[in-house]
């Protein structure tokens, strides 16, 4: 009797040792209830999987895409959506998630310096960029537009000459306006902002003529204040968005991958456009290859 008692003190004992070793850090926690399997030592995914919660940068003053909402101190849109699913697929909890505001200046820095884990924040994919960070595939295309005064005279590029036009500061948006000014003769005063509700709040108190951004962005701005703004001009550009992650972190990118495809193959995407963006239909979702997309 005693010999079989102390056979189960002793197997208890090293259950609980084994629990602690898992339990420990450094231990190799179970992978959980995500789809992402359990990543090596190391890793960004093996750091984010230990912690327990992602950490994704977007936007707070983008409607449609990452906006605080005042009412409801919450930060949601398309980006948020696609922060979530990332979660979800790590850890098969889509609140397993912490927003950090990621301004267009700070977004590859966050991702650098290990701020945030992942950027999903109205992020053009291109070669430059690519030399700093890794992108996920294709989530997402914008274009290029301009915003302004609905009772303003200018429908396009060709009426800005010698006009102040506001954008952002490390943004394609101002590299692109800087050189359609330069390639037309255009002569635009280029103002930069470090947020677009700043540059629309100072044309909105009359120091700007336009504003500039990717289409779905300044929609975002009209949706607000319909009776203010209006966009204009077509769409200039082609802005293929995808999802940051610091260079090398091959696992971490897998994830967002797999986590993007699914939305896409599932129809979650569809639903997620249509929650978002006015549009009575939603398109296809967009290729994978950003050089697709940019293709004619």
């Amino acid at each position: 009797m005693r010999s079989r008692l102390f056979r189960w003190i002793g197997i208890g004992w090293i259950l609980a040792l084994l629990l602690a070793a898992c339990q420990a850090p450094g231990g190799a926690p179970p992978a959980g209830k995500g789809r992402a399997p359990l990543a090596p030592e190391g890793t960004l995914l093996r750091k984010i999987q230990d912690r327990g919660k992602l950490i994704c940068g977007t936007k707070y003053d983008i409607p449609t895409f990452g906006y605080l909402n005042p009412q409801t101190n919450q930060v949601e849109g398309f980006d948020v959506e696609i922060c979530k699913a990332v979660a979800e697929y790590i850890f098969g909890d889509p609140n397993a998630v912490e927003i950090k505001e990621a301004i267009s200046k700070n977004r590859i820095p966050f991702l650098k310096e290990g701020v945030v884990d992942i950027v999903a924040s109205t992020m053009t994919i291109n070669e430059e960029r690519l030399k700093e960070i890794d992108f996920s595939i294709v989530y997402y295309v914008a274009g290029q537009s301009l915003l302004v005064p609905k009772s303003s005279t200018i429908n396009g590029l060709q009426d800005l000459k010698g006009k102040r036009v506001g954008t952002v500061k490390g943004s394609t948006s101002e590299k692109n306006i800087r050189a359609i000014s330069d390639r037309q003769g255009l002569n635009i005063e280029v103002v930069l902002f470090d947020t677009y509700s700043e540059a629309v709040a100072a044309m909105d108190a009359g120091r700007l003529d336009a504003v500039t951004t990717d289409d779905i962005i300044l929609y975002g701005f009209v949706r607000q204040e319909p009776d203010k703004w209006k966009v204009v001009g077509g769409r200039f550009t082609v802005e293929p968005y995808g999802v940051g992650v610091k260079k090398g972190e091959k696992e971490l990118l897998e994830a967002v991958n797999a986590t993007i495809k699914e939305l896409k193959a599932s129809g979650r995407w569809k639903e997620i456009y249509q929650k978002w963006i006015p549009s009575d239909t939603a398109p296809e979702p967009p290729p994978d290859d950003w050089r697709a997309v940019l293709q004619p």
